[in-house]
């Protein structure tokens, strides 16, 4: 019997081996000094606390055995020392990112919840129903942190192909972020979507358009009883999900 030959390409073979997921550590800076009181402070620069620094050290040795080969953060002080205790264990310099940064609350900045509604009553009543559109005066609304802080995420998806890079930004901006990617109504982030200090998401990426969520809002590294499982959230919540709200 006459044996048949057969060609082979293997160098599409070896293309569609080498174009590994993209992972991204996505994660919220530490415990700040301001963390305890319920004040906005999106883009104002406040100092990690001791017990964020701590968080954070605890999160460095949970990822040190990551080949992580990128460490990026928003340009505030708090994003950027956590990363730099991040990075340390892989002797990564930290390259900062504006696009990261936290949303900014304008004329809100430094001041209580309970004042933003005695003071400005019909902008904080806008901003619970629609955070995403509504921007307090001087501030930003969620559509806007959004275009900024998406195309920084996706350039660095495709600049990153195949690797794993660490991303340390803000509670507002990585929910913004999670919503976009996974296709949330980014009118609920605030409602459906928590991120703890120094919390852990990992984001994997197929290709710059497909991501699944592999891990979200995970503090196990620094929990003192040793829980996986977080507590029920009870402070800085949306009025959907604060009991006065109901």
């Amino acid at each position: 019997m006459k044996r048949i030959a057969f060609s082979r390409d293997f160098r599409h073979e070896k293309v569609a081996m080498a174009a590994d997921a993209t992972r991204v550590f996505m994660v919220r800076h530490g415990a700040t000094v301001l963390s305890a009181e319920d004040r906005f402070a999106g883009a104002t620069d406040v100092a990690l606390s001791e017990e964020g620094r701590e968080q954070t050290r605890r999160l460095a040795v949970r990822l040190s055995h990551e080949k992580i080969i990128a460490v990026y953060a928003s340009p505030l002080g708090r994003t950027i020392e956590t990363a730099q205790i991040l990075a340390t264990p892989h002797k990564l310099d930290v390259q900062a990112r504006d696009g990261f940064r936290e949303i900014s609350h304008g004329r809100w900045e430094q001041m209580t919840r309970a004042d933003v509604e005695e003071k400005f009553p019909e902008e904080a009543a806008e901003w619970e129903k629609d955070p995403y559109t509504f921007a307090p005066i001087g501030g930003e609304s969620g559509l806007a942190v959004t275009a900024r802080a998406l195309p920084a995420l996706i350039e660095l998806v495709r600049e990153h192909a195949g690797e794993n890079i660490l991303i340390v930004s803000h509670k507002a901006t990585i929910r913004l972020l999670l919503s976009s990617l996974l296709g949330f109504d980014p009118r609920r982030y605030r409602d459906n979507l928590d991120q703890k200090p120094a919390a852990l998401n990992i984001v994997d990426f197929r290709d710059p358009s497909r991501a699944r969520l592999t891990l979200f809002n995970d503090t196990s590294h620094y929990d003192k009883a040793g829980k996986a499982i977080p507590a029920i959230p009870q402070s800085r919540l949306s009025k959907w999900w604060s009991s006065s709200g109901r």
